[in-house]
């Protein structure tokens, strides 16, 4: 069973239509036993990184999410919450990566936030995440981006390269959103939910 963490997110109707499509079973909960004894943990969001915090600290969520041993994967918002500290807010984070998290600069040629489809770069080419998925486009909806890392899995380029994907252990994040990116999105997912 999958666990789709329900912290009050905007976008967590999406992922449980994508699993519904792959007929994978999951339960949107905030019950700690049923996050633990889940096989694979998922962490969407959509929606302020400051708010997103406190709901997870409300639902005395954050050590258990640090505590996980299951595959977990953080989606847009849940990705950022994995860093150390994201600008959005000024908000001290999860900590499982210790980069920071940045707010795009709008400029003539780049509006924020990126939205739309956007080319991931691979930087290790033997990832499991993106098995049979090279140079793809995901669908990307975002104001702040996550700064690269050794622990970056893939890049992309929106006014300046920013990790689009990454790995530490058995904690996974991408920026982009699997389940509004078509085939690939759920390419990405159905090697995630293999792990």
């Amino acid at each position: 069973m999958i666990a789709i963490i329900d912290y009050d997110a905007g976008n967590t109707r999406s992922v449980m239509n994508l699993l519904k499509r792959l007929r994978v079973p999951f339960e949107l909960t905030d019950d700690l036993n049923k996050i633990q004894n889940s096989d694979k943990v998922i962490l969407p969001g959509v929606g302020h990184a400051a708010a997103a915090m406190n709901r997870l600290k409300q639902k005395e969520l954050i050590d258990p999410i640090l505590k996980i041993s299951q595959p977990f994967l953080g989606i847009c918002v849940g990705m950022q919450l994995m860093y150390s500290f994201s600008e959005e807010g000024d908000t001290p984070c999860l900590g499982i990566l210790p980069e920071q998290v940045k707010a795009f600069r709008p400029s003539p040629r780049f509006k924020v936030p990126h939205m739309g489809w956007n080319t991931n770069e691979l930087i290790n080419e033997d990832e499991f995440l993106f098995t049979g998925v090279d140079h793809a486009e995901t669908y990307f909806v975002h104001s702040y981006y996550a700064e690269i890392s050794p622990d970056a899995i893939a890049t992309c380029d929106y006014e300046t390269k920013f990790a689009s994907a990454v790995r530490k252990d058995n904690f996974y994040g991408v920026q982009f959103h699997p389940e509004k990116s078509g085939r690939i999105g759920e390419l990405i997912m159905k090697n995630f939910l293999s792990l």
